[in-house]
């Protein structure tokens, strides 16, 4: 997979065009390329996808930008949030924060969660603009009612720790909980993380087991980290099956941990929901 290929949601979809660029990824991209050079602004900012991702067509990072800025120029609330993720990431062109700005905020005034999410992560960190907590809190809290999944988890942080706004464990616990069910890994083992605390043991070995099914290896290895640290017997076997995932997907340091992980362990590793 395409280390940057977006989730799901975040995607185009050829949906509406009874298009399946899975089953056909040529045949669609020979009827998006079509579309896009008549106009279709639809098409254009697919034609942008397909070229970032190479499928059904060889992949070019530039010329996507190119057509994902056409979509965008003309209003296009996704292609302006890729607009922004090429910029941000420097997929076809220098990393330019700033712009990747610019873009954003013109796919949140669109109404895109995804561009609110994205012009958050940049103002909470202050790249491309002067870093600004209340704002970032403002925008996740936007996107986080328009259902996407990542704002809720990152809405509960700030409730947790009391960032720009009251502590409120509460209300953080509810983030955590709606990020969890809508499908965010990182919602889901945040929502883990204070069940243990409450001793909800099954509830929160439930989360975690679905955290570890999504999960990327950075992700992983953070979430693995603690586990070990926090070294709770109850889910041991839960430990462990993190230390064995990163040990799957990752590298050498992450093997040896595995193999030094496992020797403290009796029997073989069983997990139960």
């Amino acid at each position: 997979m395409i280390a940057h290929r977006l989730h799901r949601d975040e995607a185009m979809s050829l949906d509406q065009f009874g298009l399946d660029l899975e089953q056909n990824p040529r045949r669609a991209a020979r009827w998006i390329i079509h579309t896009a050079s008549q106009g279709e602004i639809e098409a254009q900012a697919l034609l942008g996808q397909i070229l970032l991702d190479g499928r059904g067509i060889g992949q070019d990072q530039s010329l996507a930008l190119k057509w994902f800025a056409i979509a965008a120029a003309r209003g296009h609330a996704m292609a302006c949030n890729m607009a922004g993720r090429c910029h941000e990431h420097g997929w076809g062109c220098p990393i330019n924060f700033p712009l990747a700005c610019r873009y954003y905020q013109q796919g949140a005034v669109l109404g895109l969660d995804w561009a609110m999410y994205n012009l958050a992560n940049l103002v909470a960190t202050g790249r491309g603009v002067l870093q600004d907590q209340a704002q970032a809190y403002a925008l996740y809290h936007q996107a986080a009612e328009l259902g996407h999944a990542k704002s809720m988890n990152l809405l509960g942080r700030y409730l947790e720790e009391g960032l720009v706004v009251p502590a409120d464990s509460a209300a953080a616990l509810d983030w955590y909980r709606r990020s969890a069910k809508a499908g965010d890994f990182r919602g889901q083992f945040s929502y883990a993380a204070v069940l243990i605390t409450q001793q909800r043991w099954d509830e929160a070995r439930h989360w975690l087991i679905e955290a570890l099914a999504t999960g990327h290896l950075k992700f992983m290895r953070k979430a693995r980290d603690e586990l070990l640290t926090a070294r709770i017997e109850s889910i041991a076997d839960i430990t462990m099956a993190y230390v064995s995932r990163c040990a799957d997907i990752g590298e050498q340091g992450d093997r040896l941990l595995a193999r030094k992980f496992a020797a403290t362990r009796p029997g073989p590793l069983e997990i139960g929901a």
